[in-house]
């Protein structure tokens, strides 16, 4: 009964897998997903591994969502390639390289284990809603400090050339800010512009999804 239960798990944990990874790719083809200054907003990608730490526990979870990292990085092999080619413009000192990998892509990722977070308490469809708002949020910090670490070099650029330099506020900050805050912002700002979308999404598609009598019945029963 055990094996049955397991295997239950693991397939049901790789199809769900198999529709994020899904989900992600075809938002890469999307126009109007793709934003301003970069990043994509995905078809609520995220919710599939979500899903699963709330139907199989944080454990469970946090280990598909390492699995999904993994493949994420697959995906974004030609960004990520680019980090470590010489000739190419986004080229990183071998560590730095690593530790971008590590926070944009695995431990950003792997954070989406940590839906089911709140699955033992209760609320229902709050607990699942709360849960991947909490996860993604991880998500967004990795994120964050990754911008903060390498990629503040591009503050400048950001609200004073890029199309950010419109912004009502953009003189004020260049004027009042510099160095390390000045990074720091930028890194907030240019990460929320697709996470934040992307956690209302994926919270709204979560409360839908939860809603259908035959797919909540299905969660409670783990």
């Amino acid at each position: 009964m055990k094996s049955e239960q397991t295997t239950r798990r693991l397939v049901t944990s790789a199809m769900l897998i198999a529709v994020a990874s899904v989900l992600a790719l075809v938002s890469e083809f999307i126009p109007f997903l793709q934003l301003r200054f970069g990043g994509t907003l995905t078809l609520a990608s995220m919710l599939p591994i979500i899903l699963i730490s709330y139907m199989y526990g944080l454990k469970w979870g946090l280990g598909s969502a390492a699995v999904y990292a993994v493949i994420q990085i697959f995906m974004g092999f030609k960004t990520v390639a680019a980090l470590f080619t010489p000739d190419s413009d986004s080229y990183m000192a071998l560590w730095m390289a690593i530790c971008v990998v590590l926070l944009d892509y695995f431990l950003a990722y792997t954070s989406l284990g940590l839906g089911g977070i709140f699955a033992r308490k209760k609320g229902g469809c709050l607990r699942l809603v709360l849960g991947g708002v909490v996860a993604q949020v991880i998500c967004y910090a990795f994120h964050v400090l990754s911008g903060f670490l390498f990629y503040g070099a591009w503050a400048d650029w950001f609200f004073t050339e890029s199309a950010a330099k419109d912004l009502a506020i953009s003189g004020w900050i260049m004027e009042h800010l510099s160095g390390r805050g000045l990074a720091l912002l930028y890194s907030l700002i240019y990460n929320a512009l697709y996470m934040l979308p992307e956690i209302v999404l994926t919270a709204a598609v979560a409360a839908l999804i939860y809603r259908i009598p035959a797919v909540s019945k299905n969660f409670e029963r783990r």
